[in-house]
């Protein structure tokens, strides 16, 4: 009963902070983008998310004593980009409050069931990464949906320049025919210059929002032919060819590398599982692992074990292109 009561009490306070961390700002929200509308004296569906896109919001909770503790942190504001990269719209105090809970919960339970504050710690910080762990997993994927759609981006700004356009004008051909995420970070590009940034700023803030070596290799082509001078289309179109040669060779190390991923993967949650098939079968002679010392001991060096070796196979299989 006092277990119950505990976990009830828990997981309440948690959806309460997360209720009020999500409508705290509505109001004041609300208001601010009445005024910018107001203001922005437009209609259309891409002026609009421009103007969300181009504010600088520096809040990071909408709780107010948990934004000021934030903004005192140095790691907030690369979380905030994480978020951003990651197109995910929580703020930086949601994120931290969801994998609190996650490391509360999940820790306790297991302590007050094996006695072991560390394999309950442990067990903790593993599931504490779990939101985290979306997070980037989102970013990886975005990243990954830029990189495919970049070579069609440049070969739409190749055939715009050799129509006549400016590059300022392919640009905004790019931000406004493709789809996100490509759309949405050279939109943002567009409308940094278009606003009295230099182009050289406007291209370094787009490849620090996504970190893609192809697309520095574009953006360096860009601003080497705006100083020097050149066929502006051509340079494009050729590093377009240089980036689909690299896909190429990515997907042909993913297959070499296949099998070892796959054994990663393997090795890593076999135990798990494998554990838990025991324990429905016999739980008694598997709650030996955490009724005695040794049992537990041996657990904890398990996973410790576990944990190294999937990270020494991802710096195996994980190949530089």
């Amino acid at each position: 009963m006092l277990l119950a009561i505990i976990v009830f009490i828990s997981v309440f306070a948690v959806i309460a902070l997360l209720l009020f961390a999500g409508s705290a700002g509505s109001a004041d929200a609300k208001q601010t983008l009445a005024h910018l509308e107001t203001a922005l004296s437009t209609n259309t569906a891409v002026s609009r998310d421009a103007s969300i896109d181009l504010r600088k919001d520096e809040h990071l909770s909408n709780i107010p004593w948990m934004n000021r503790w934030l903004q005192r942190m140095e790691i907030a504001p690369r979380l905030r980009m994480l978020l951003h990269q990651a197109n995910v719209r929580w703020t930086v105090g949601v994120l931290l409050l969801v994998m609190a809970a996650c490391f509360m919960i999940p820790g306790y339970l297991v302590h007050l069931r094996t006695g072991n504050a560390i394999f309950g710690i442990m067990i903790g910080l593993v599931c504490a990464y779990i939101p985290m762990g979306y997070v980037r997993f989102q970013r990886a994927k975005r990243f990954n949906a830029f990189e495919q759609g970049l070579p069609d981006a440049l070969d739409l700004m190749v055939s715009a320049l050799r129509a006549g356009h400016s590059l300022i004008a392919a640009l905004r051909l790019v931000a406004q025919e493709s789809p996100d995420p490509i759309g949405t970070e050279f939109r943002i590009c567009f409308e940094e210059q278009n606003y009295g940034l230099e182009l050289r700023a406007a291209l370094e803030n787009l490849v620090t929002r996504v970190p893609s070596q192809d697309l520095r290799i574009a953006s360096t082509a860009i601003l080497v032919q705006k100083e020097s001078g050149g066929n502006l289309a051509e340079v494009l179109e050729k590093t377009a060819a240089v980036i689909r040669e690299r896909f190429k060779l990515k997907r042909q190390v993913r297959v070499h590398t296949a099998q070892g991923r796959l054994t990663g993967w393997i090795l890593s949650f076999l135990p798990l599982f494998l554990g838990i098939a025991l324990y429905l079968v016999d739980p008694k002679t598997m709650s030996v692992l955490w009724t005695r010392k040794i049992g537990q001991e041996l657990m904890v060096l398990s996973v410790l074990m576990t944990i190294v070796g999937a990270l020494v196979i991802r710096k195996i299989v994980n190949m530089e292109v």
